[in-house]
């Protein structure tokens, strides 16, 4: 059950950003990462920490501007 969900998820992340957005989805990325990270604990508590990387991968692929600039915030804070 928690597979489907997760593949659920990452459908309508991927339809919804197709579609045309006035704040370049950024409000639906936070509700999306809000709904994600139990859905990543779920898939992972119940088929291990590999189903676990491979859903996060694919979730960052999709939320890949947000992680991008959570990645540039890190590095500038860490210097």
């Amino acid at each position: 059950m928690s597979l489907v969900v997760a593949l659920l998820w990452l459908i309508s992340a991927n339809l919804r950003a197709m579609l045309p957005s006035k704040d370049s989805h950024w409000r639906f990325a936070y509700v999306m990462i809000v709904i994600g990270i139990p859905i990543l604990g779920w898939v992972t508590y119940e088929y291990g920490p590999m189903f676990g990387v491979l859903l996060l991968a694919a979730a960052c692929s999709v939320l890949r501007w947000p992680m991008i600039y959570l990645w540039r915030w890190l590095k500038a804070r860490l210097q």
